[in-house]
């Protein structure tokens, strides 16, 4: 794979425009980040680029954040089984076991999904790569309790790591 990554020169090199289509979905369904870490290159490398990518959401006012949040689909939700979610959502997913539940599996994060959204208004997000469908679920019970400004917080953290995994996977170090 780290032959089809990307140089962080090549990156750099990129007219905004490009930058945009190349890396616009790394934040799901929110180019405006990746047009608002644009305006940081030249990067010294890919931690800097991710740097710019996370300072972009974290700069952002609490709606944008809100919407960003907002964008991610459910884990094991109503987007997967109708096969809209974004490429890399899928691949993440499926590489967590979310695409091979059992019915009460199922069932469990249909739930969780419900009452998560039901008190806090947006997604339950979690940065999957390298989690199983069983940390998952224990995570997922465990947040469920949080008041809704810790749980704004731990939603944000997760898209700053997904934003890494996400970078790491196409940029080159």
């Amino acid at each position: 794979m780290l032959d089809s990554l990307i140089k962080i020169d090549a990156v750099n090199a990129l007219e905004t425009a490009d930058f945009v289509a190349a890396f616009g979905d790394i934040a799901e369904h929110s180019p405006w980040v990746a047009e608002r870490a644009a305006e940081q290159r030249p990067y010294k490398n890919r931690l800097a680029m991710t740097e710019a990518f996370v300072d972009a959401v974290l700069d952002a006012g609490d709606p944008e954040k809100l919407a960003l949040i907002r964008a991610h689909p459910d884990l094991a939700g109503r987007a997967a089984i109708a096969g809209k979610l974004a490429d890399e959502s899928k691949r993440e997913q499926a590489d967590a076991g979310l695409d091979r539940l059992t019915n009460e599996e199922f069932e469990r994060f249909t739930t969780l999904n419900a009452i998560y959204t039901d008190r806090f208004r947006f997604p339950f997000i979690l940065a999957v790569k390298g989690a199983d469908k069983h940390s998952i679920l224990r995570s997922f019970e465990e947040r469920v309790e949080n008041d809704p400004e810790a749980e704004f917080a731990n939603a944000i953290r997760q898209i700053a790591q997904i934003i890494a995994f996400r970078i790491d996977d196409r940029v080159s170090p």
